[in-house]
């Protein structure tokens, strides 16, 4: 796991651009972490982590996690994560990590609990195409046809595609583009949308996959020096109209002499 910081999804909204572009995009508010431990490989075998999320109130924790951050001698937190890293001497105990760590970072991976959607069909939750909606089909038009076998093996699979709970799991979306981020109020702007409902908990981490990809921040940069280059063009071409002397068309008289 790459590391990464936890939020809350606020909403959507459109971020607009000089050239009049418009991009939507999902506000996500995140909150700062507090490193409550440096894992070392000769500790457990790997560099990672452990970062702490949120405020809670010390009634609702256990004795055992009472006594963890005690010995840490931190506020306790809500969400407790562990994030694996390559140089642990960058980072010590009681430091706060923020939107800092996303800095030169151009694409982020989001996971987030998807809205439930209760119990739904086949037709919905698989995208199953139904029975006849018309001639010879009586009560079974969203039916989603044979589950099983014959008498041999006389059984329903594993995991076949049926009606069910659909919704309220934790979806991965890879690759989501950052056009803005706002330090001083916790905020980072994520093209597209979002797994899950407004607030949320999210977490937003660096992404694993490296991809060559041009950014609307880049293409936007771009279409501002294309349109740039062109409106000198045409001053230069205005500037040499005016400069260039007028040839004065011959009156008749001058024309019969």
């Amino acid at each position: 796991m790459k590391l990464g910081l936890i939020g809350k999804k606020i909403g959507m909204t459109r971020e607009f651009f000089d050239t009049g572009i418009s991009v939507p995009v999902t506000v996500v508010s995140i909150e700062k972490g507090r490193i409550l431990d440096v894992i070392t490989k000769e500790k457990r075998g790997y560099n990672a982590i452990k970062v702490g999320f949120g405020k809670i109130k010390t009634s609702k924790l256990t004795k055992q996690m009472k006594g963890v951050f005690a010995k840490k001698n931190t506020e306790p937190k809500k969400i407790l994560r562990e994030f694996r890293v390559d140089n642990v001497s960058d980072f010590k105990e009681g430091n706060e990590i923020g939107l800092e760590i996303f800095k030169d970072q151009k694409f982020v991976d989001i996971t987030s609990k998807t809205i439930g959607k209760g119990f739904a069909g086949g037709m919905k939750r698989h995208n199953f195409a139904g029975l006849r909606a018309s001639h010879g089909v009586s009560v079974s038009h969203r039916a989603l046809g044979s589950t099983g076998q014959n008498q041999d093996p006389g059984k329903v699979f594993k995991g076949k595609k049926m009606a069910g709970h659909m919704g309220d799991k934790f979806r991965t979306m890879q690759n989501l583009e950052i056009i803005k981020s706002d330090i001083e109020n916790n905020l980072i702007f994520v093209k597209g949308s979002i797994p899950g409902s407004k607030n949320s908990i999210i977490l937003v981490q660096k992404n694993v996959k490296k991809i060559n990809k041009t950014t609307t921040l880049e293409k936007n940069k771009k279409i501002n020096i294309e349109l740039s280059k062109s409106e000198t063009k045409t001053k230069e071409k205005n500037v040499t109209k005016k400069d260039s002397p007028k040839v004065k068309n011959p009156s008749k008289e001058e024309k019969k002499k």
